[in-house]
């Protein structure tokens, strides 16, 4: 049904995108080393259906052309069914906790400015450096990094329309990975769902080795 929002991995081939999902390209910005915020990009055309470049061949970005044929692309996916909590380890702060699933890491580097998300949730009774562990975990695109309210045990999220954003990577000068937002339902290849998340990273350049998540190795290309 093309009015259903999801996204079906197909066996060695394309992202399919159905139930007309926002998509537009959205780049990360850097005012010193590290990137420090997101800026959005063009948009595309509403489709009611779509698909998506996963092998990094094609020549009609973001969709796929055909090129995974010819490239004789391996896409299997290798990833964990396993929950996010099951993957995360917690650091506890004195004014906020983090969860990191370093294995769903896409290398957006926000978490690298200040000394980094750990560090400054060792520092998180200073309100600085805790307003500092919410942001870059929040624009932590994979969402491998998710801030704790200590009082409620609950995460904090970003509130996001469900969407899905052509990254691009401007301080590495490469195309980064699919930012899927909202919690849109992906179907892998063999027809189970995936743990329904916020905010997940899927590879468009075909080299992963943690897919259909992105795993970074985008910056290696």
């Amino acid at each position: 049904m093309t009015d259903e929002k999801k996204i079906k991995i197909t066996e060695n081939g394309p992202y399919v995108v159905t139930g007309k999902i926002p998509l537009e390209k959205e780049l990360s910005i850097t005012e010193t080393l590290y990137p420090v915020k997101w800026e959005k990009g063009e948009k595309y055309p509403e489709k009611s259906t779509c698909l998506l470049c996963r092998c990094g061949k094609t020549s009609k970005e973001p969709y796929c052309d055909g090129s995974h044929t010819k490239a004789l692309f391996n896409g299997k996916e290798t990833a964990s069914r396993t929950t996010y909590d099951e993957q995360a380890k917690t650091i506890t702060g004195p004014g906020i906790d983090l969860k990191d699933a370093e294995k769903l890491c896409s290398g957006a580097r926000f978490c690298d400015v200040g000394g980094g998300t750990w560090f400054l949730t060792e520092k998180s009774d200073h309100e600085s450096a805790k307003a500092k562990v919410i942001q870059q975990s929040c624009d932590c695109p994979s969402g491998r990094l998710v801030a704790v309210d200590k009082s409620t045990g609950n995460p904090i999220e970003p509130d996001f329309d469900q969407s899905i954003s052509i990254t691009e990577d401007y301080p590495s000068k490469v195309k980064g990975p699919i930012w899927v937002k909202g919690g849109i339902p992906i179907e892998s290849s063999d027809g189970t769902i995936y743990e329904i998340r916020n905010r997940v990273t899927l590879c468009r350049c075909g080299k992963s080795k943690n897919k259909p998540f992105c795993d970074g190795k985008h910056l290696e290309i």
